[in-house]
This record gives structure tokens, C-alpha cells and sequence, in this order.
């Protein structure tokens, strides 16, 4: 799969991963969904109000204790995190989501919550994400070359296709009001200078992604 640019697709008409936002808010233990990723769980949007119980009632049967745990976490202690897992929708078929999230605090400073992003990685999920980069970085042109970087680093970090990794840097871009490239830039930077420490280095992939406006 040869990665192209946003105009090249939008030409071709293909389509966007799903990707959607959601929060939870910790005093008064609420979920909120945007319409994404209530479509991704089988339901118009509108027509639910995500619970903790609704959440886990839509986790695959392999991945629901570890994703309780996790659920738990998030109420308890706000904890930030990452997760590639399967949900089941309301027809019975199977996705695997990426979700990101990190805490926000409210008007007072205080933990107010957890939002981030749920990314649909489904369609990508059989592919053999290594050879997608190679073929990716192969066909960078030098215009784009640091935007196409910044997608293999997701890609393989999340396990997600090129489409899901652009669809991610274009929404946050969006949602911190800072250029796409800069976006793109940064993602880099973080590997390339921390090649000798790579936890580090995927840590702080992370809170970029969890936080744009505080790293940036």
C-alpha cells in the first residue's frame, strides 16, 4: 500500500478511518461520546448515554478483564493511557479501536477528567504494518516527507494504517490549532532524539498525542 497525499485520496474518493473523540468525568462519573465513535459501537448518535457498564458490555469477551482494569484505573486515579482492543457492536461484528486518552482539568485546576480519541483500526488490522512503512517512506516525496514520517511513527507505534495515522495528525492539528507539519515535525523530533531511549521516546509520542497544546 503506497501512501499518497490528502488531495490524492480525497480525488479517489477514499474513504476516512473512523476516528472520534470522547470524555469521561470523573466527579460525576460520566461518559460522553461524539458521533463517531457512538457510530463505531452500532448506535445513532443521540440515542445512548455511555455508561461504565454499557463500555464494558461492548468489549470482545478476550479483551473485557484487561480493559476493566483499565476502566477502573481511569475512574479511580485519572491515569492516562493507550490501548489497542476489540469492541463488538450492536449488529455483533468485531472492530479493533485505538484510544488514547489523557487527563483535563477543570476550571479550578483540578482533575476534571479523561478525554482523547478513539481511532477504528479495523481495515488495517491484518496488515503487515512493517511492510506498510517501508513501502510508505519508499514513496515519500520531499514535500511531504516529514508529514509521511510522522504516519509511519504511528503507524507503527499504534498499529494503525496510513489513512488512520494521517486522520489522527489532521485531528490534532485541528484540535490544537497548530499546523500540521509542526504537528509533524514534533512526532519526529521526539524519536530522533531519543533513539538510544525508546521507551522514553514512545512515552512521550504519547503525551503529544494525549496533550498537543502542553508539548507544543
Amino acid at each position: 500500500m503506497k501512501l499518497v497525499c490528502a488531495d490524492s485520496r480525497r480525488k479517489r474518493g477514499r474513504r476516512w478511518p473512523p476516528v472520534g473523540r470522547f470524555r469521561y468525568l470523573t466527579r460525576e462519573d460520566r461518559w460522553e461520546w461524539s458521533e463517531e465513535v457512538a457510530r463505531m459501537h452500532g448506535y445513532t448518535p443521540g440515542s445512548i448515554t455511555p455508561t461504565t457498564q454499557l463500555l464494558l458490555k461492548h468489549k470482545h469477551p478476550d479483551d473485557k478483564p484487561n480493559i476493566a482494569e483499565l476502566i477502573e484505573q481511569i475512574r479511580r486515579h485519572g491515569t492516562a493511557f493507550s490501548s489497542r482492543h476489540r469492541i463488538v457492536d450492536t449488529r455483533g461484528e468485531t472492530h479493533v479501536v485505538v484510544v488514547v486518552g489523557d487527563r483535563f482539568p477543570g476550571p479550578d485546576g483540578r482533575l476534571l477528567g479523561i478525554g482523547g480519541f478513539y481511532i477504528d483500526v479495523t481495515e488495517q488490522y491484518d496488515a503487515d504494518l512493517q511492510k506498510h512503512l517501508s513501502e510508505a517512506l519508499l514513496a515519500v516525496d520531499s514535500r511531504r516527507a516529514v508529514i509521511n514520517q510522522a504516519m509511519g511513527i504511528l503507524m507503527l507505534r499504534y498499529g494503525v494504517g496510513s489513512d488512520a495515522a494521517f486522520e489522527l495528525l489532521v485531528k490534532l492539528s485541528q484540535e490544537s490549532n497548530v499546523k500540521l507539519r509542526n504537528i509533524a515535525e514534533r512526532v519526529v523530533a521526539e524519536i530522533s532524539a531519543r533513539d538510544d531511549e525508546d521507551d522514553d521516546a514512545a512515552y512521550r509520542v504519547d503525551r503529544l498525542l494525549r496533550a498537543p497544546r502542553e508539548v507544543l
